[in-house]
């Protein structure tokens, strides 16, 4: 290719690239053979193949046109408008309409030097068109977020692997049926539906559907992280909140309280998803929020979650004594559902009597009596827990231990041969004993019943495109690395960014302090509380 580049004089961007120093003349050559062989602009093709920064790029052109840069990131999506230029021309030319004022429309671009795509789009509308100048990486980016919003207004969105959507009470009474009538409205069964499949197949843990005063939003909460995937019209609140509380049958003319509800979605005959639905009354509308809870998750088995080998035992262990009481603390997100659960899948066999006490339930397994509590009607975790020890259980697994009676009803259970699993919200392990003594459990009832304590959090994992990282020593050490550690010699990473993940990371990976409440350590804290 050098010696093809020979008879190849570069004029105009190119040359102004090299001259920037963004790019030595043999790449800008190449890149601009390539650019012209396969008919895209030559900024598109060095910002896809990551030849130079796409933010310099158009610096650097704006400098040369003498025109200024436009920041997709602060310009308002809802001054676009909608339709305006047809999907096919936005892809072939990535030029996204911005606004319109009178017969003019303004069009955002990458390449100043692209008049084609301005001439085909004033054909095909018939309003004379002006570029301003953007970003390339941020103009791709936002000409998705703007066809996605355009699909939420009326397409027709592909539902073909969606099998059948369940709820989880019985059948709708008659109110129920009329408003299902009412917002039976295709593209928004078609568009909800969507949203609820692309969660899945994204890995996301959430679905946030938020309305504002003169926007509504979707964000999709995957590997903890929020991130906004849609912007449908703001007049489609009413029918997207109406068609979701139907689906979960909840009662749509109640706006004024929040409700709870859920939605189970048969993805094929064997896999079905579980959705835990709360509604907010917000300014605007209401916010709805569904959390994905899929039954699978708790099969995953112990070796998959993380757990350091000797960790790993610590916990089969304590599975296997016949009574005592584990706890898994850590703040909500961090896995401690999964955790349980997991150890709950281990012990489920045809011999045990496992009973649980959950607000809510939010994985169903077959062999397991599960309770949702519910205050309103007088069943409150110490409630259950009471009908619980009358019921022959072998494994007890509460929810949440937030008060001294769920407390004591615990203890005292796992205290008379009954295995205990719960939840507490403590940032580690040693504070949970903290945090039970300052509920007023004595010291010697934690001693003589907590066998083991799990405190955990979520790590995002970075993804395989992730790029070495220089640290330096000084800042090593501060860190609390020790020179031994850093003479033996590793490499640190950082994350970087590909079509595969989402800035640079991709699933999370469990971080787990596991303590065993050993005779000695139960001696020192109850001796320690005395003195107190």
């Amino acid at each position: 290719m050098a010696s093809s580049n020979r008879n190849v004089t570069l004029t105009g961007l190119a040359r102004r690239f090299v001259d920037d120093g963004l790019l030595d003349e043999d790449t800008a050559k190449d890149a601009f053979i390539q650019a012209s062989q396969n008919r895209i602009p030559l900024i598109t093709y060095l910002t896809q193949n990551q030849l130079a920064d796409s933010s310099k790029l158009a610096f650097s052109a704006a400098m040369e046109f003498g025109v200024s840069v436009l920041d997709l990131d602060s310009f308002l999506p809802e001054m676009m408008p909608e339709k305006a230029v047809d999907e096919k021309l936005v892809r072939k030319h990535n030029a996204l309409p911005l606004y319109k004022r009178g017969n003019r429309l303004f069009i955002a671009v990458s390449d100043p030097t692209n008049i084609q795509a301005l001439d085909e789009i004033k054909f095909n509308t018939g309003l004379s068109t002006d570029a301003i100048l953007v970003d390339d990486a941020k103009l791709r980016s936002h000409i998705d977020k703007y066809l996605e919003s355009q699909d939420s207004t009326m397409g027709d969105l592909d539902d073909a692997d969606l099998e059948g959507v369940e709820t989880e009470s019985g059948d709708q009474d008659d109110d129920g049926a009329v408003a299902t009538t009412e917002v039976d409205d295709a593209p928004i069964v078609k568009y909800v539906n969507k949203m609820l499949l692309d969660a899945i197949r994204g890995g996301a843990s959430d679905i946030h559907f938020e309305p504002y005063e003169k926007t509504y939003r979707v964000r999709y909460r995957t590997d903890g992280i929020l991130k906004e995937i849609s912007r449908p019209s703001i007049k489609l609140a009413p029918k997207i909140s109406a068609r979701i509380k139907i689906m979960a049958q909840l009662d749509i003319s109640e706006r004024r309280v929040p409700q709870d509800g859920r939605i189970k979605m048969k993805l094929s005959k064997t896999k079905a998803i579980d959705f835990r639905i709360n509604t907010l009354p917000t300014l605007w509308g209401e916010k709805i929020v569904l959390r994905i809870l899929d039954p699978s998750q708790a099969k995953l088995g112990i070796d998959v979650l993380g757990y350091e080998e000797d960790q790993k035992q610590l916990y089969m262990d304590a599975l296997a004594q016949p009574q005592g009481m584990i706890l898994v603390t850590g703040p909500t997100g961090s896995g401690k559902t999964v955790s349980l659960y997991t150890g709950l899948n281990i012990l489920n066999t045809p011999g045990i009597n496992i009973s649980t006490a959950e607000d809510p339930a939010e994985i169903n397994l077959e062999g397991i009596n599960q309770v949702n509590v519910n205050t309103r009607v007088g069943l409150g975790f110490a409630e259950a827990l009471r009908a619980f020890l009358r019921q022959d259980p072998d494994v007890i697994m509460v929810g949440e231990i937030r008060d001294l009676e769920t407390a004591n009803i615990a203890i005292k259970a796992a205290q008379t041969g009954h295995l205990v699993l719960s939840t507490l919200h403590t940032n580690s392990a040693a504070e949970t004993l903290t945090r039970m003594m300052n509920m007023g459990v004595p010291a010697f009832n934690i001693a003589t019943s907590v066998s083991l304590i799990i405190a955990q959090r979520l790590g995002r994992r970075l993804c395989s495109c992730k790029q070495p990282l220089d640290v330096p020593k000084d800042v090593l050490l501060k860190e609390g690395f020790t020179q031994e550690q850093i003479d033996t010699g590793f490499t640190l990473y950082s994350p970087k960014g590909c079509d595969k993940c989402s800035g640079g990371y991709k699933g999370r990976v469990g971080i787990y302090e596991v303590v065993k409440i050993t005779d000695e350590l139960a001696k020192h804290d109850y001796g320690r509380s005395q003195l107190h």
